[in-house]
């Protein structure tokens, strides 16, 4: 079933599941900045990962999930190289220097970098109207994030271009391969075979810069256990069979509704006020969003895979 023919109800609902993940990972920045106030920037980075695979490993067993045939043996290892390593580290380092609206400028630009990725792979074909919705989206997320200006180019924001690179790879390898294996199933083995990576990356880490418990609060354990479990594990078990279902190019731009989601959040907890240029930004990247979805591809999504498709 190509894009132009499927129906309504599947596409809907393939657009709510990948707006349920956008909305796991929308805490994630100020979730990281909560967990480093005891944790290093590394644990937090890639800890969260050894959590998250522990998580996976006993769904996979309770499930009897058997292991990733050949041809998913590359894209299952590119998304541990995107997601499970390289974006949680880059983003993390990051913030080590900049704050999360600063970082926030990441997911103004990394749907516009998922869909790059996907069209590099020649698996989706976005038509010009697509390209023009997705470029004025990630615009109107630059000019809101950066409304206040950059206090110069740093170090921060090569890593911030380096979680671009790597997260959009990550997100196009693990939306192409949902098509023909269960999403659940793609972030779980992502997570459980990057651990010869990870394991012994967290353990010295924690040798070499132990946590500061003198300092610990209740809100760093609870960050970090929000973002190993939701932001690197559950919010993709929805992410993932979202993009398979809408496809990779037209799901990745619900994720330029991130920075206005994480704006609300520190409203509704914070109490931070609301101003008139964010509602008006926030209805602007919705007309985006909604023109990107309207637009047809020019051409039908390639299939993901060869071999017999998989619900997720």
């Amino acid at each position: 079933m190509t894009d132009r023919d499927a129906p309504a109800s599947s596409h809907l609902f393939g657009l709510l599941m990948a707006g349920t993940g956008v909305l796991a990972f929308s805490l994630t920045f100020p979730a990281t900045q909560k967990a480093m106030a005891v944790f290093d920037a590394w644990t937090v980075g890639i800890g969260r990962s050894v959590v998250a695979a522990a998580l996976a490993g006993i769904c996979l067993l309770i499930a009897r999930a058997r292991f990733p045939r050949r041809e998913h043996l590359l894209p299952v290892a590119l998304v541990g190289a995107g997601i499970v390593v390289g974006y949680p580290i880059f983003t993390a380092l990051a913030l080590e220097h900049v704050s999360s609206a600063h970082a926030a400028v990441v997911t103004g630009l990394l749907p516009l970098a998922t869909a790059a990725m996907s069209r590099l792979r020649g698996n989706e074909r976005p038509s010009p109207l697509f390209w023009a919705a997705s470029v004025a989206g990630a615009v109107v997320i630059l000019a809101f994030t950066l409304r206040d200006g950059i206090s110069g180019f740093g170090v921060a924001d090569l890593l911030l271009i380096g979680s671009l690179v790597t997260g959009g790879i990550g997100y196009a390898e693990g939306g192409r391969i949902s098509k023909s294996m269960p999403g659940w199933q793609v972030i779980s083995w992502g997570l459980v075979l990057s651990l010869p990576v990870t394991l012994p990356i967290t353990a010295a880490s924690l040798v070499l810069a132990p946590p500061r418990f003198e300092h610990a609060g209740a809100s760093a354990f609870i960050g970090f256990g929000y973002v190993a479990v939701f932001s690197m594990f559950l919010g993709f078990c929805a992410w993932y069979p979202g993009l398979a279902r809408v496809g990779v190019t037209r799901g990745s731009q619900m994720q330029l509704l991130q920075p206005l989601l994480t704006v609300g959040w520190a409203a509704l907890l914070l109490h931070d006020s609301v101003d008139a240029t964010t509602l008006t930004t926030a209805v602007l990247v919705l007309g985006c969003v909604g023109l990107a979805q309207w637009a047809r591809l020019s051409a039908p999504a390639a299939p993901a895979l060869a071999g017999p498709a998989i619900r997720s």
